[in-house]
């Protein structure tokens, strides 16, 4: 080999594991998780990431949420390459998405963080307008719902929900044949001038879950279903024999927990 044409030595460029957190209104997305032919959340992002670093970079999300629901408290990691600080991420990346979708924050996470395997657990707000006059306002972001509801009594039901119990009768697994065993933390019924809001807290959630909950907690709340049927739905695991699922945009993923 002649001297001066050997190869010059290749700079590794350091990749970091970035953990963000995300807001967005979904009433124009269909739902997070990235589809070949319609908008998505991850889609938004990966296009984003991707202008800002000029290659393709897989973003990962805490919640699989559904077409119409929105998160104001959504996680997820991708691995970036170092040249733009962390801190600065925020600001470039939200440069490059629409209105409807914002990151809130960025850091530096191990290696080992994953947004939804590394979880331990993840909190819904759904929101009910129950009032007779609907909003111009809140129809993107709440079940309206003429017809007055009893709090008390949907607070009785919501208990029945608590503790580590099978989920099937109110979702599906996202893998097939997956468990439907999930723990729910807890469930608050909560009355708010016009407005009722659930809050529920689970490690893991069905596809449909929180909304086939609120579904049928709202049944009861009409009168329709006693909270003693609530075991009883359980029991049967079938999901022909709970309530019916309230619709997306009253659900708001909040918060993720590691």
């Amino acid at each position: 080999m002649y001297r001066g044409l050997e190869a010059a030595p290749t700079r590794e460029i350091a990749v970091r594991n970035v953990k963000a957190v995300i807001e967005y209104d979904g009433t124009d997305f269909c739902g997070f998780q990235k589809q070949s032919s319609k908008r998505t959340v991850q889609g938004d992002l990966e296009a984003a990431i991707q202008a800002v670093f000029g290659e393709r970079i897989q973003v990962v999300g805490a919640g699989r949420t559904d077409a119409g629901v929105h998160a104001t408290g959504q996680v997820v990691n991708f691995h970036a390459p170092d040249p733009i600080p962390t801190e600065n991420l925020v600001t470039v990346i939200n440069g490059r998405l629409s209105p409807d979708i914002r990151v809130k924050r960025c850091e530096e996470a191990p290696e080992t963080f994953h947004a939804r395997r590394s979880a331990s657990s993840r909190t819904y707000v759904y929101t009910i307008l129950n009032r007779r006059e609907p909003s111009a306002i809140l129809g993107r972001y709440a079940w309206h719902i003429m017809q007055p509801l009893d709090p008390d009594v949907m607070e009785a039901a919501a208990s029945c929900f608590v503790g580590t119990k099978d989920f099937a009768s109110f979702g599906m697994p996202y893998r097939p044949g997956g468990s439907t065993v999930r723990y729910v933390a807890g469930i608050a019924v909560r009355r708010r001038k016009d407005a009722i809001l659930f809050v529920i807290k689970a490690n893991a959630f069905l596809r449909g879950m929180a909304r086939a909950i609120a579904g049928t907690i709202v049944e009861v709340g009409q009168g329709k279903r006693s909270v003693e049927d609530i075991p009883v739905i359980l029991e049967a695991r079938d999901r022909q024999a709970a309530g019916v699922t309230a619709p997306p945009q009253g659900l708001c993923l909040t918060k993720v927990e590691y």
